[in-house]
């Protein structure tokens, strides 16, 4: 695991200057779904005012177990979260919390929790009308009698301690859920690829989509009333802009939250412009001019993306050179600890990217670029420590043999004939981890790090195809880019290469005299 540790030191030493949290700007944070998007947006624009510096959004960072440990870190300050969650996911409580018995247990964490917002958002399973008609389906009782329904389930509902598994249980249902996207899943049900899914209550395409949703009839399902849950000091940091935010407690009832969050999801609405209209007290219900793909591919936020797409591959390919070059050096004479080395580096790609990132923020203490670079450097270790080993192992024996002969040392025959005959391979390697980690740099805008991902994770949640293409077409320019620029580097050499005998020749052999007329005399 020194190999590990290794990267995590380095990458900790770039950015080391960088402080975890600075004490001057609010920091909010979101889950990655449409209403959390939009609270996050209220929250901001109602302590704008209130602030020295302008309050920063960290969008879409993913589920509970990751927004949660950004706010133990002390990444973020404060999110919106549910009554529900907190006691069962957060404090595997098996029983319903009230208030003050939330704030008691988190305490000890240094957590809080207040401003109920005046909105329930619990968790459902819901049906086609029509199919749920013809099966004569109402509530979650009836579903057990039907165990060849598909269910097409969010893998946090899934894996969540009040969710499938107790449902499930509660109800005696035998059918085997298949995971799949929250954003995704209206899609899938309104086309027939699944029956049942789960949704929140305040969800905007429930009656768009005319489904029909089940009764829990037996109680399983806790409240999931919205409030806030920050750092204990937040109040003392923050005095003027908590007691602006404290302003906002049942201010959204069920209906304005279903409200906007259709006018993001049926009409494309900026989260923004909907936190901004709310708190103004307007209530438009449609879009005015959402723009189409080009203006989402080109919009505004295209060369902030880029340039930190750009850093996180440059400076996480770089320092995965730093590291895996000289451990392929140092290991590719000696097979057992090549396969050792390997093997660490092999077992890196196969942990998923979100566990991954989980873990490293807990690690590093850290949300954003850190744990995301660290992660995408370990990701290109790989490509190329293979084939730096590989490279050095195809140098043959005798140049070697002839090396020492001459009386080269062997760091002398390393720098002079290993390395640079094995740089074809070596630069291969690093070929491929480019590709890889400018596809795998998408998942940086999980946890606040920015890049093309952001779109991305956005158009995830909103189930915005146009979204998705804006963020997945410049991520894929970039990778054909980066192939081009080392093809045409590969052509470069091998040009080179091929002049090389032709002006050694010419060198070697002396000017023609052209003759005089003495000689011939």
């Amino acid at each position: 695991m020194w190999l590990v540790a290794l990267t995590v030191i380095a990458m900790t030493g770039l950015v080391h200057a960088a402080p975890a949290k600075d004490p001057g700007t609010l920091r909010i944070g979101s889950k990655r779904f449409t209403e959390s998007y939009i609270l996050a947006e209220i929250l901001a624009q109602t302590a704008a005012p209130a602030t020295r510096e302008p309050p920063r959004v960290l969008q879409g960072l993913g589920n509970t177990a990751i927004v949660f440990e950004a706010l133990r870190a002390g990444s973020i300050d404060v999110y919106a979260e549910y009554v529900g969650t907190i006691a069962q996911e957060i404090l595997k409580s098996q029983r319903t919390l009230t208030l003050p018995q939330l704030r008691d247990q988190l305490a000890p964490l240094g957590l809080g929790v207040d401003v109920p917002l005046g909105f329930n958002d619990g968790y459902a399973l819901t049906m086609r009308q029509a199919d749920a008609a013809r099966l004569g389906i109402d509530k979650l009782s009836d579903l057990a009698a039907h165990p060849h329904l598909r269910f097409g389930l969010s893998n946090e509902f899934i894996g969540r301690a009040d969710g499938w598994r107790g449902l499930a249980a509660c109800y005696g249902l035998p059918q085997a859920p298949t995971g799949l996207d929250h954003g995704l899943a209206y899609d899938a049900l309104a086309q027939g690829r699944t029956d049942v899914i789960d949704i929140y209550t305040t969800d905007a395409k429930i009656e768009a989509l005319d489904l029909r949703v089940l009764v829990d009839d037996r109680n399983y399902f806790p409240r999931y009333d919205a409030v806030l849950l920050h750092r204990l000091d937040v109040p003392q940091r923050f005095p003027a802009a908590w007691a602006a935010i404290r302003a906002l407690s049942g201010s959204i009832d069920e209906a304005e939250m279903i409200r906007m969050n259709a006018r993001a999801e049926l009409h494309g609405v900026p989260f923004d412009r909907i936190a901004g209209d709310h708190l103004r007290g307007q209530t438009v219900d449609a879009a005015s001019g959402a723009p189409g793909l080009m203006g989402k591919l080109f919009g505004p936020d295209l060369l902030r993306l880029t340039l930190q797409h750009l850093l996180l591959v440059g400076v996480s390919v770089l320092v995965a050179c730093a590291v895996a070059i000289p451990a392929g050096v140092a290991v590719a004479s000696r097979p057992r600890s090549r396969t050792i080395v390997l093997g660490v580096a092999s077992l890196l790609q196969t942990v998923p990217s979100l566990a991954l990132l989980a873990v490293l923020i807990s690690m590093t203490g850290r949300i954003g670029v850190l744990p995301a670079l660290v992660a995408l450097t370990l990701y290109a270790l790989l490509p190329i420590l293979r084939n730096t080993c590989t490279g050095l192992a195809e140098v043959p024996a005798g140049l070697r043999s002839a090396a020492l002969a001459l009386g080269l040392t062997p760091a002398q025959g390393l720098r002079l004939i290993d390395l640079p005959l094995a740089r074809p391979t070596i630069l291969s390697g690093i070929r491929t981890a480019t590709s890889i980690a400018i596809g795998t740099a998408t998942i940086a805008a999980f946890i606040g790090a920015g890049g093309f991902g952001e779109r991305i994770v956005t158009g995830l949640a909103l189930n915005d195809h146009d979204l998705l293409l804006a963020g997945a077409l410049p991520a894929a320019a970039m990778a054909l880019a980066s192939e081009l620029g080392f093809e045409a580097a590969a052509w470069r050499r091998r040009r080179k290469l091929a002049l090389t005998p032709r002006q050694g020749a010419s060198a070697a052999s002396p000017p023609r005299r052209v003759p005089s007329a003495r000689d011939t005399g």
